[in-house]
């Protein structure tokens, strides 16, 4: 990713498929998301809710408001069937909804800040002639 072009979002069922929106409507993908970042949303205690996960977001996928002709390139996109399905999950739990500052102020941009600092190293070190040798056992303790 170079820094220049929009980021597309999806939401992941408990088998990896990423489900995700866009002008042709909500895609389900087992695979081509190998190079994306992933953000946690749900802590490993909430087991309750990892048990309903699949269901909640194969619902909200199937819903009218995610048809392919309510796409709409700024205002009703991949981000927004992402905050969405956030904020449904939330108010079920009698939470706030979140929005999209807030959403994007505390999930996104730390992952990506992060994720931006490592493609950055990886680029300088890529176009260096380095070699980065572990140490050995011993060396590391």
């Amino acid at each position: 990713y170079d820094g220049h072009s929009d980021l597309h979002v999806g939401i992941t069922n408990s088998k990896g498929v990423v489900y995700n929106y866009d002008q042709e409507g909500v895609h389900r993908a087992g695979s081509g998301w190998e190079q994306c970042i992933s953000i946690p949303l749900v802590q490993p205690d909430m087991w309750e809710l990892l048990q309903h996960w699949d269901s909640l977001l194969e619902e909200f996928s199937l819903e009218e408001a995610w048809l392919p002709h309510r796409y709409e390139e700024q205002q009703h996109n991949c981000y927004t069937f992402a905050l969405a399905f956030v904020n449904r999950v939330r108010q079920g739990r009698g939470r706030e909804p979140l929005s999209k500052a807030r959403f994007t102020e505390s999930f996104l941009i730390p992952h990506t800040r992060e994720a931006s600092r490592y493609l950055t190293l990886h680029q300088q070190l890529a176009h260096r002639d380095l070699y980065i040798v572990p140490l050995a056992e011993q060396e590391q303790e």
